[in-house]
């Protein structure tokens, strides 16, 4: 665990190292479950990219020229066994992985309202296959942390970036009922397409609360329901067949469960319809999307009968 070595000495290093050893214990197991992703994982992470770019919509690792055709052919069947690709869009020596969410249109909603990354703490809770993370890099800060339990996107994030090479970029199998384990470390916290699937929502906040340093800053994006009432939808089993959807709520009652959980300078700066053109099938995601969730013949409804989904874009503060 040598991303221990960035935080400060006061975090509970004894239980987090006990929690790390038994993930690590867990992933380790000689099982399909575990292979399917940990092999192709072993072999990309061996292949290094000379050029990276992080700065731009399509996080770029290596060029075609930097492998042979024979490698690239390696490379791209071996990045398949990874599907279906949630976030995106990638460049990966040449080959273009076109992911179900169009993620750069989110990360380019919030640059404008990010606080000042450089040489900052940052946490991002449920990281996926790091995308935003590779996109924070982008603005030079000390360390990121991906806190994200799904074997899948762990080996996701460590085979892209072994062949990244970002030093000060790590990913753990944690959930964010371990933020509490890193009191007052982090100067930013990111919180996206997590809340909803929490069935506490106000106590997790109160854990990031817990975990960002006096003055730090979360932004949080959500799944929401239209509306200007503090609301929330309780769905009966699914919500736009998402199961393990607790609440779907409005802006203002994500405000209001940040300002109750202990945020200041609490603000809702982006609230937009979802559409098809945002979330859509792929080659590289090729199960049901954004078309499929939502009432055919009625386009403000989702298939259960509820209202169509919205997201929702806030900033707070701890307390200095």
């Amino acid at each position: 665990m040598q991303y221990l070595d960035y935080f400060p000495e006061h975090i509970n290093t004894n239980e987090l190292l006990s929690v790390h050893n038994k993930r690590q214990k867990w992933v380790n197991q000689e099982k399909k479950g575990f292979l399917r992703y940990r092999t192709p994982y072993s072999v990309l992470s061996q292949y290094k990219a000379a050029h990276v770019d992080l700065t731009i919509d399509q996080v770029t690792i290596g060029t075609e020229d930097e492998v042979t055709a024979k490698e690239q052919n390696i490379i791209r069947d071996n990045l398949r066994q990874f599907m279906p690709w949630r976030k995106g869009p990638f460049s990966i020596f040449g080959i273009d992985v076109d992911a179900e969410w169009r993620s750069e249109r989110k990360w380019d909603r919030i640059v404008p309202e990010l606080p000042d990354l450089q040489g900052k703490i940052i946490a991002d809770i449920g990281c996926n296959n790091g995308y935003y993370m590779f996109r924070m890099a982008g603005h030079k800060p000390r360390f990121i942390l991906g806190f994200e339990p799904s074997v899948q996107h762990y080996y996701c994030f460590n085979a892209l970036n072994g062949m990244a090479g970002q030093q000060n970029l790590a990913i753990d199998l944690l959930g964010i009922e371990h933020l509490h384990l890193f009191s007052d470390c982090f100067d930013a916290v990111f919180l996206m397409g997590i809340i909803y699937h929490r069935p506490s929502p106000v106590d997790t906040l109160r854990d990031i609360i817990t975990a960002l340093q006096p003055g730090g800053t979360l932004i949080l994006e959500s799944q929401a329901i239209p509306g200007d009432e503090p609301y929330a939808l309780f769905p009966d089993s699914t919500y736009a067949k998402v199961p393990g959807t607790y609440f779907v709520p409005t802006g203002q009652c994500i405000y209001n469960w940040m300002k109750k959980a202990g945020f200041s300078n609490i603000r809702i700066f982006c609230n937009h319809p979802m559409s098809s053109d945002e979330q859509r099938k792929t080659e590289w995601m090729c199960f049901e999307s954004y078309n499929d969730f939502i009432n055919p013949e009625n386009s403000r409804l989702t298939v259960e009968g509820y209202p169509a989904p919205c997201r929702v874009f806030l900033k707070g503060q701890k307390k200095a």
